[in-house]
Protein backbone atom coordinates (compact mmCIF):
# COMPACT_ATOMS: atom_id res chain seq x y z
CA UNK A 1 0.00 0.00 0.00
CA UNK A 2 1.20 3.52 -0.84
CA UNK A 3 0.71 6.53 1.43
CA UNK A 4 1.26 10.24 0.88
CA UNK A 5 2.28 12.31 3.92
CA UNK A 6 1.81 16.07 3.53
CA UNK A 7 3.46 17.69 6.55
CA UNK A 8 5.58 20.85 6.71
CA UNK A 9 7.47 19.84 9.86
CA UNK A 10 10.42 18.05 8.26
CA UNK A 11 11.37 16.13 11.42
CA UNK A 12 7.84 14.87 11.97
CA UNK A 13 7.49 14.04 8.27
CA UNK A 14 10.72 12.03 8.34
CA UNK A 15 9.62 10.23 11.51
CA UNK A 16 6.26 9.35 9.99
CA UNK A 17 7.88 8.09 6.81
CA UNK A 18 10.29 5.87 8.74
CA UNK A 19 7.56 4.48 10.99
CA UNK A 20 5.14 3.79 8.14
CA UNK A 21 7.85 2.16 6.05
CA UNK A 22 8.54 -0.16 8.98
CA UNK A 23 4.83 -1.03 8.86
CA UNK A 24 5.33 -2.11 5.25
CA UNK A 25 3.93 0.91 3.41
CA UNK A 26 5.51 2.81 0.56
CA UNK A 27 5.62 6.46 1.62
CA UNK A 28 6.00 9.70 -0.31
CA UNK A 29 6.44 12.99 1.57
CA UNK A 30 5.48 16.52 0.59
CA UNK A 31 6.59 19.43 2.79
CA UNK A 32 3.94 21.89 1.57
CA UNK A 33 0.49 21.81 0.04
CA UNK A 34 1.62 22.75 -3.45
CA UNK A 35 4.06 19.84 -3.57
CA UNK A 36 1.37 17.55 -2.20
CA UNK A 37 -1.05 18.64 -4.91
CA UNK A 38 1.60 17.94 -7.53
CA UNK A 39 2.24 14.43 -6.24
CA UNK A 40 -1.48 13.70 -6.16
CA UNK A 41 -1.96 15.01 -9.68
CA UNK A 42 0.97 12.94 -10.92
CA UNK A 43 -0.13 9.73 -9.22
CA UNK A 44 -3.80 9.95 -10.16
CA UNK A 45 -5.47 7.54 -7.76
CA UNK A 46 -2.22 5.71 -7.04
CA UNK A 47 -2.24 6.49 -3.31
CA UNK A 48 -4.11 4.27 -0.89
CA UNK A 49 -4.23 6.90 1.89
CA UNK A 50 -3.21 10.51 2.56
CA UNK A 51 -1.99 11.83 5.91
CA UNK A 52 -2.59 15.56 5.69
CA UNK A 53 -1.63 18.46 7.96
CA UNK A 54 -3.98 21.46 7.91
CA UNK A 55 -1.44 24.23 8.57
CA UNK A 56 0.61 24.08 5.37
CA UNK A 57 2.51 26.66 3.32
CA UNK A 58 1.36 27.06 -0.26
CA UNK A 59 -2.00 25.30 -0.54
CA UNK A 60 -3.42 24.81 2.96
CA UNK A 61 -4.57 21.36 4.05
CA UNK A 62 -8.28 22.19 4.04
CA UNK A 63 -8.11 23.42 0.45
CA UNK A 64 -6.02 20.43 -0.60
CA UNK A 65 -8.57 18.07 0.92
CA UNK A 66 -11.38 19.81 -0.97
CA UNK A 67 -9.33 19.61 -4.18
CA UNK A 68 -8.90 15.85 -3.71
CA UNK A 69 -12.65 15.34 -3.43
CA UNK A 70 -13.45 17.81 -6.24
CA UNK A 71 -11.25 15.71 -8.54
CA UNK A 72 -13.37 12.66 -7.71
CA UNK A 73 -10.53 10.97 -5.84
CA UNK A 74 -11.95 8.85 -2.99
CA UNK A 75 -8.59 8.10 -1.37
CA UNK A 76 -8.95 7.95 2.45
CA UNK A 77 -7.68 11.18 4.07
CA UNK A 78 -6.49 11.40 7.67
CA UNK A 79 -6.12 14.99 8.88
CA UNK A 80 -3.18 15.45 11.24
CA UNK A 81 -2.91 18.82 12.93
CA UNK A 82 -2.30 20.78 16.11
CA UNK A 83 -5.78 22.25 15.85
CA UNK A 84 -8.01 20.56 18.40
CA UNK A 85 -11.19 22.64 18.43
CA UNK A 86 -14.46 20.92 17.56
CA UNK A 87 -15.08 23.48 14.81
CA UNK A 88 -11.76 22.60 13.15
CA UNK A 89 -12.57 18.89 13.27
CA UNK A 90 -16.00 19.54 11.78
CA UNK A 91 -14.54 21.74 9.03
CA UNK A 92 -11.98 19.08 8.15
CA UNK A 93 -14.55 16.31 7.97
CA UNK A 94 -16.91 18.52 5.94
CA UNK A 95 -14.03 19.19 3.52
CA UNK A 96 -13.97 15.46 2.78
CA UNK A 97 -11.55 13.99 5.34
CA UNK A 98 -12.28 10.51 6.66
CA UNK A 99 -10.63 10.82 10.06
CA UNK A 100 -8.94 13.37 12.33
CA UNK A 101 -6.01 13.02 14.72
CA UNK A 102 -4.77 15.94 16.84
CA UNK A 103 -1.11 16.49 17.72
CA UNK A 104 0.60 15.33 19.83
CA UNK A 105 -0.28 11.71 19.10
CA UNK A 106 1.10 8.23 19.55
CA UNK A 107 2.41 6.68 16.33
CA UNK A 108 0.67 3.42 17.25
CA UNK A 109 -2.69 5.21 17.13
CA UNK A 110 -1.88 6.79 13.77
CA UNK A 111 -0.93 3.38 12.35
CA UNK A 112 -4.13 1.83 13.71
CA UNK A 113 -6.26 4.59 12.21
CA UNK A 114 -4.60 4.14 8.82
CA UNK A 115 -5.24 0.38 8.96
CA UNK A 116 -8.88 1.12 9.76
CA UNK A 117 -9.17 3.54 6.84
CA UNK A 118 -7.65 1.02 4.45
CA UNK A 119 -10.26 -1.52 5.51
CA UNK A 120 -13.10 0.67 4.33
CA UNK A 121 -12.43 1.76 0.73
CA UNK A 122 -15.16 2.69 -1.77
CA UNK A 123 -15.96 -1.01 -2.13
CA UNK A 124 -15.90 -2.36 1.44
CA UNK A 125 -13.42 -5.14 2.13
CA UNK A 126 -13.69 -7.37 5.16
CA UNK A 127 -10.82 -7.36 7.68
CA UNK A 128 -10.42 -11.09 6.99
CA UNK A 129 -9.79 -11.92 3.32
CA UNK A 130 -9.74 -15.45 1.91
CA UNK A 131 -8.79 -17.09 -1.36
CA UNK A 132 -8.86 -20.87 -1.38
CA UNK A 133 -6.99 -22.14 1.67
CA UNK A 134 -5.22 -18.79 2.09
CA UNK A 135 -6.49 -16.41 4.77
CA UNK A 136 -5.31 -12.96 5.85
CA UNK A 137 -6.44 -10.93 8.84
CA UNK A 138 -5.36 -7.41 7.87
CA UNK A 139 -6.21 -5.96 11.28
CA UNK A 140 -4.03 -8.46 13.16
CA UNK A 141 -1.52 -8.70 10.28
CA UNK A 142 -1.74 -12.48 10.28
CA UNK A 143 -1.57 -14.87 7.31
CA UNK A 144 -2.45 -18.55 7.48
CA UNK A 145 -2.67 -21.46 5.05
CA UNK A 146 -5.03 -24.18 6.29
CA UNK A 147 -4.64 -22.70 9.75
CA UNK A 148 -0.85 -22.70 9.64
CA UNK A 149 0.69 -19.28 10.35
CA UNK A 150 2.99 -17.82 7.69
CA UNK A 151 5.74 -15.38 8.64
CA UNK A 152 6.06 -12.55 6.10
CA UNK A 153 8.15 -9.40 6.07
CA UNK A 154 6.22 -6.12 6.08
CA UNK A 155 6.68 -5.67 2.33
CA UNK A 156 5.72 -9.29 1.59
CA UNK A 157 2.57 -8.83 3.67
CA UNK A 158 1.68 -5.69 1.69
CA UNK A 159 2.25 -7.51 -1.59
CA UNK A 160 0.00 -10.41 -0.62
CA UNK A 161 -2.61 -7.98 0.70
CA UNK A 162 -2.62 -6.23 -2.68
CA UNK A 163 -3.32 -9.54 -4.42
CA UNK A 164 -6.09 -10.42 -1.97
CA UNK A 165 -7.72 -7.03 -2.47
CA UNK A 166 -7.79 -7.73 -6.24
CA UNK A 167 -8.54 -11.47 -6.56
CA UNK A 168 -8.35 -12.94 -10.07
CA UNK A 169 -7.22 -9.56 -11.42
CA UNK A 170 -3.98 -9.41 -13.37
CA UNK A 171 -1.66 -6.89 -11.72
CA UNK A 172 1.17 -5.56 -13.84
CA UNK A 173 4.65 -4.98 -12.50
CA UNK A 174 3.99 -1.24 -12.82
CA UNK A 175 0.76 -1.44 -10.79
CA UNK A 176 2.54 -3.36 -8.03
CA UNK A 177 5.40 -0.88 -8.04
CA UNK A 178 3.06 2.12 -7.75
CA UNK A 179 1.25 0.67 -4.75
CA UNK A 180 4.17 -0.79 -2.81
CA UNK A 181 7.14 1.50 -3.42
CA UNK A 182 7.61 5.24 -3.11
CA UNK A 183 8.74 7.72 -5.76
CA UNK A 184 12.41 7.03 -4.99
CA UNK A 185 12.08 3.43 -6.18
CA UNK A 186 14.36 2.47 -9.08
CA UNK A 187 11.94 1.13 -11.65
CA UNK A 188 14.46 -1.00 -13.54
CA UNK A 189 15.09 -3.19 -10.49
CA UNK A 190 13.84 -6.79 -10.26
CA UNK A 191 12.61 -6.19 -6.71
CA UNK A 192 8.99 -7.02 -7.65
CA UNK A 193 9.99 -10.41 -9.00
CA UNK A 194 12.11 -11.11 -5.91
CA UNK A 195 9.25 -10.34 -3.52
CA UNK A 196 6.75 -12.38 -5.55
CA UNK A 197 9.18 -15.31 -5.53
CA UNK A 198 9.67 -15.04 -1.76
CA UNK A 199 5.94 -14.96 -1.06
CA UNK A 200 5.38 -17.93 -3.35
CA UNK A 201 8.09 -19.89 -1.57
CA UNK A 202 6.67 -19.23 1.87
CA UNK A 203 3.16 -20.16 0.75
CA UNK A 204 4.46 -23.29 -0.92
CA UNK A 205 6.26 -24.35 2.25
CA UNK A 206 2.87 -24.22 3.99
CA UNK A 207 1.19 -26.31 1.29
CA UNK A 208 -0.19 -23.57 -0.94
CA UNK A 209 1.24 -24.24 -4.40
CA UNK A 210 0.85 -22.04 -7.46
CA UNK A 211 -1.88 -19.71 -6.25
CA UNK A 212 0.05 -16.65 -7.37
CA UNK A 213 0.17 -17.15 -11.12
CA UNK A 214 2.42 -15.51 -13.67
CA UNK A 215 0.51 -14.19 -16.67
CA UNK A 216 3.17 -14.03 -19.35
CA UNK A 217 3.70 -10.54 -20.70
CA UNK A 218 1.07 -9.05 -18.36
CA UNK A 219 1.95 -9.56 -14.70
CA UNK A 220 0.69 -11.68 -11.82
CA UNK A 221 -2.70 -12.93 -10.63
CA UNK A 222 -4.03 -14.50 -7.44
CA UNK A 223 -6.14 -17.50 -8.40
CA UNK A 224 -8.87 -19.09 -6.27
Amino acid sequence: MRILVVEDNSKLAASLKKGLQQEGYAVDVALDGTEGQGLLDGAGEGYDAVVLDLMLPGIDGMTLCRNIRAAGNRVPVLILTARGDVSDRVDGLDAGADDYLAKPFAFEELAARIRALLRRPAVPIAPVMRAGDLEMNAALREVTVRGRAISLTAKEFSLLELFLRHPRQVLSREQITVHLWDQEFEGNSNVVEVHVRNVRRKLSEAGNHGQIETVRGAGYRLAD
